[in-house]
C-alpha cells in the first residue's frame, strides 16, 4: 500500500476505487490505497488502523461483527462506501464517538436497473436462454419449451419505497405494471404516481405477481421474506431481490422454487457472499443470478467514492458531514 504527504488528515482506504476518486484522496489527505484491492484481514486492518485518523471502508469488506468496537482510538471517522451500513455497527459507534457516513442518492439509479434486469432476466429466462446459446443446445426448443413468464401489464409489489424502491416503480410503469407497495411510511399522494399502498407487507403479498426487495437490511426485514410470507404470494410469483440477501430465508425461497410455488427468482445479493452463499442456488434453471451488481458502473462507483470524499473533508472542517449516521 501507498501513503503521501505530511500533515494533513490520515485515511486508510481498504479496497481499490475509481482513479479520480484515489487522485483526490491523494492530494487532499495522507491517503494509503489498496492498489491491488487485496481484502484485509481484520488483524491487519487493526494493527494497520493505528496509524489513520479516518478508514474507507465497503460493504465488501467482510469483517465481521465488532469492528467499530475494536478500532484504534486514532480512528475518527469511518465512511462506507455503500448505501447500506449494516456491515457496521451505528450504536457502537454512537458510544465511541466515531462517525459513520455513508453514500445515499448516488447509486439509486444503477441499483433499480439493476432490479429491473433481475425481473426480466428471471422472468422471461435468462439464465437457462444464455446457457442454451452457449452449450449449443438451441434446436432443443419447440414452441411450447422453454418458456418465460410475461412481465407487461402484470402486479408488482414493492418492499421498502425509499429512493431505490420509488425508482423501480417509474421503471415498472414503462412496461404497464400494476405498483402496489408497503414501507414503514407511506408516500404523500403526489410521489405515489397510482400505486397502491399497503398498510403491512402481509396484505400486500396476495397482490404481487412479481415482488421486489428494495428495503434495508434491518432487525425487523432480516429474514422476511420467509416461508409464512412466500406462502401469501400468488402460486407462480416471481421474487427480486437488489437489497441484501439476508432479508431472504434462503431454505424457505429455495423450497418455493424447487416445489413451483415460485416460479422464478432473480437475485443480486446473497446471504455469505461472495464465498458462502447457498450452493443450492447455483443448481436451480429458474434462479436468474448476479454478482451484486448494483452499484457497478464507473460513473456511479466513483460518484460514491466522491460521496465518501465530500464527508470526510467536511468531518475534518469541523462541519456535520451531510451523511452523517451518527448523528442525533
Amino acid at each position: 500500500m501507498a501513503a503521501n504527504g505530511p500533515s494533513r488528515p490520515r485515511i486508510l482506504a481498504t479496497r481499490k476505487m475509481m482513479p479520480d476518486v484515489e487522485a483526490r484522496l491523494q492530494q487532499n489527505f495522507v491517503a494509503t490505497l489498496n492498489p491491488d484491492d487485496r481484502q484485509l484481514s481484520r488483524q491487519e486492518l487493526m494493527e494497520l488502523a493505528a496509524s489513520y485518523d479516518g478508514l474507507i471502508l465497503t460493504s465488501f469488506d467482510k469483517l465481521g461483527p465488532g469492528l467499530i468496537a475494536e478500532l484504534p482510538d486514532s480512528i475518527k471517522i469511518v465512511a462506507t462506501h455503500s448505501v447500506g451500513y449494516d456491515h457496521l455497527n451505528i450504536a457502537e459507534a454512537k458510544a465511541r464517538g466515531i462517525a459513520v457516513t455513508n453514500t445515499p442518492d448516488v447509486l439509486t439509479d444503477a441499483t433499480a436497473d439493476i432490479a429491473i434486469l433481475l425481473l426480466l432476466g428471471a422472468a422471461r429466462g435468462a439464465s437457462w436462454g444464455d446457457r442454451m446459446v452457449r452449450e449449443k443446445r438451441w434446436g432443443e426448443t419447440c414452441l411450447i419449451d422453454p418458456l418465460g413468464f410475461d412481465v407487461s401489464g402484470k402486479r408488482l409489489g414493492i418492499l421498502g419505497m425509499g429512493r431505490i424502491g420509488q425508482a423501480v416503480a417509474r421503471r415498472a410503469a414503462g412496461f404497464d405494471m400494476q405498483i402496489h407497495y408497503h414501507s414503514r411510511h407511506r408516500l404523500d399522494p403526489a410521489s405515489e404516481h397510482g400505486a397502491t399502498y399497503h398498510g403491512t407487507f402481509e396484505s400486500m403479498l396476495p397482490h404481487c405477481d412479481f415482488l421486489s426487495i428494495n428495503c434495508a437490511s434491518t432487525e425487523e426485514t432480516r429474514g422476511i421474506v420467509n416461508a409464512k410470507h412466500i406462502g401469501l404470494l400468488p402460486d407462480g410469483a416471481i421474487v427480486v431481490n437488489s437489497a441484501r440477501g439476508d432479508i431472504v430465508d434462503d431454505d424457505a425461497l429455495i423450497g418455493a422454487l424447487i416445489s413451483g410455488k415460485l416460479a422464478a427468482a432473480g437475485l443480486d445479493v446473497f446471504t455469505g457472499e461472495p464465498t458462502n452463499i447457498d450452493p443450492r442456488y447455483r443448481t436451480l434453471d429458474n434462479v436468474f443470478l448476479l454478482p451484486h451488481l448494483g452499484s457497478a458502473t464507473p460513473g456511479t462507483r466513483s460518484a460514491m467514492g466522491h460521496r465518501c470524499i465530500d464527508n470526510l473533508e467536511a468531518f475534518f472542517r469541523g462541519e456535520r458531514p451531510g451523511d452523517l449516521l451518527t448523528g442525533d
